[in-house]
């Protein structure tokens, strides 16, 4: 095997929980709104502490409308910051991938 080869997928399946640790951070310095979706998802799991053992499917739980929407609101606050980070994710994998068939001179 070429000298120049390297087992990327591998490589990546091993490194991916520090490069995804890597995008969020690179996402709570850099993007005002993705730190405002979280500081949001933060405020109402204080405010509302249910939605966490909710989450996490702990015991049983009777809600009233007013803590139903805060749920619901957390949840659409949940998928819009993932949605931010699956983004991050997606274009960090084509630029590793340029950058790695550059490497391999590929292109």
């Amino acid at each position: 095997m070429s000298e120049i080869y390297f087992d990327l997928p591998s490589r990546l399946e091993e490194a991916f929980p520090e490069i995804d640790s890597d995008i969020v951070t690179n996402l709570y310095d850099t993007n005002e709104t993705y730190v405002k979706l979280k500081q949001q998802i933060s405020d109402l799991k204080k405010k509302y502490p249910f939605i966490m053992d909710l989450m996490e499917g702990k015991g049983e739980v009777n809600l009233i409308a007013e803590e139903h929407e805060a749920f619901v609101q957390c949840l659409r606050l949940y998928r819009k910051a993932d949605d931010m980070e699956r983004m991050q994710i997606y274009f960090r994998g084509h630029s590793d991938a340029v950058a790695y068939l550059k490497k391999i001179n590929a292109i």
